[in-house]
């Protein structure tokens, strides 16, 4: 029912409030296509101003941090969203706002999302990991060029590749660059330059452009199509923000179709550079290592060993002449030794000698068996038996023989 006021009769202001937010209340939840004007998290909330996409029309809007997580790309300010909210007011200041449950991206947005999916379920079967990469040659005999006919990334390319290198070879492939068609082209001259002998490396070329005009080169068709090839295959799609599939899958991504050009081949001029700074390196090593050497020769022929060669032997022959005499003088002082304690012990051996002590007057009496008589008993007369002087031999017969006290008396 209409609420009926006067001038006599006015509602409360707080009747107006409420009134309001069960009106609000019984409209439940809505879809609401709208723009982010406006995007501020705090503590795990995030506050967002929703704007008509024509009108000059703004809203207030709550959510968890987590329903803003949830979403495929990441929602930005500017992003074309559609949510599903549940309109509210809040009575103590008589506002309105939307409290969200879902927010899907749309437009451009979506197109992200889209590509994002295809680029986790491609990374995932491993098409993108870095040790895949080829390297490039570092100055292919050919280069295999795909882009659009006439277009500005074909002059780039072409023009400052010859630049750096004036005698760098081009095949070039035009296709279409932009539409349905696109990808298939692009896949056609691909693999028509792949089976070209004479080229080393590819460069997939195009200039910039809208995501749904770079979408051909996030094709999964091309995405395969260019990693099964076995050449080098070099990405240079739009500008550096630009980053198609295309470019994870290539061996080597350019920012830009110049900056492909700087990759492709070296600078004719920056070789010849570091050509002659070599050499002049070169040149300074080899002089310095022939002066140092020629200080080193000065110093040995300087060193008087080098002015009288002889020193060196007439010191080691002092030395040998030295050693020797040291050696005479030993050897003699050893045999004096050994003379002298010959010496001694003869005196002694002769001294202990039976034969010196025969020298003395003393004789020995023995048979003729050699048994050296000790005693008058061992002998009878007329028994034959010699004995021994210091200077021979006497035989000698018994007539008789006389005991000690015999001979006493």
């Amino acid at each position: 029912m209409a609420l009926e006021t006067s001038a006599e009769k006015p509602a409360p202001l707080r009747q107006i409030s409420q009134l309001l937010d069960g009106y609000i209340a019984r409209l439940g939840a809505v879809w609401v296509e709208a723009e982010i004007a406006q995007l501020t998290r705090r503590q795990g909330v995030c506050f967002l101003t929703l704007r008509d996409l024509t009108a000059k029309i703004s809203i207030d809007a709550t959510c968890s941090s987590m329903i803003l997580d949830a979403s495929p790309t990441p929602i930005t300010e500017g992003a074309r969203v559609v949510v599903h909210a549940k309109p509210t007011f809040y009575s103590p200041r008589g506002s309105l706002s939307l409290e969200l449950r879902e927010i899907r991206p749309q437009g451009e947005g979506e197109l992200l999302a889209q590509l994002e999916r295809r680029k986790q379920l491609l990374a995932a079967e491993g098409l993108f990991d870095p040790r895949l990469k080829k390297p490039l040659p570092l100055l292919p005999r050919g280069i295999g060029l795909i882009t659009g006919k006439a277009s500005a990334a074909e002059h780039d390319i072409l023009e400052n590749a010859r630049l750096r290198w004036p005698d760098v070879r081009f095949v070039v492939r035009h296709a279409l660059m932009q539409g349905a068609s696109s990808a298939a082209d692009v896949m056609g001259a691909l693999q028509r330059l792949a089976q070209d002998d004479s080229v080393d490396v590819i460069v997939i070329a195009r200039g910039g452009g809208s995501i749904e005009d770079l979408l051909p080169f996030s094709d999964e068709g091309l995405i395969r199509a260019v990693r099964a090839i076995a050449k080098p295959v070099v990405s240079a799609i739009g500008h550096e923000p630009d980053v198609p599939l295309l470019d994870l899958v290539a061996d080597l991504r350019a920012s830009t179709p110049t900056d492909a050009a700087k990759r492709l081949v070296p600078d004719v001029r920056e070789e010849l550079a570091g050509v002659a700074s070599m050499r002049e390196r070169a040149s300074m090593a080899i002089r310095a290592i022939l002066e140092r050497e020629s200080r080193g020769l000065a110093a040995i022929r300087s060193r008087p060993v080098m002015a009288n060669p002889l020193t060196v032997v007439d010191l080691q022959e002092s030395v040998i002449h030295d050693a020797r005499d040291r050696a005479r003088r030993s050897v003699t002082h050893r045999l004096d030794r050994s003379s002298d304690e010959i010496g001694h012990h003869l005196a002694r051996v002769r001294a202990l000698s039976p034969l010196a002590t025969l020298e003395r007057g003393y004789a020995v009496a023995h048979l003729a068996d050699g048994t050296v008589l000790r005693s008058i008993d061992q002998v009878a007369p007329d028994v034959e038996f010699s004995v021994r002087l210091a200077d021979g031999n006497v035989g000698v017969r018994t007539t008789e023989t006389t005991g000690k006290d015999e001979d006493h008396g």
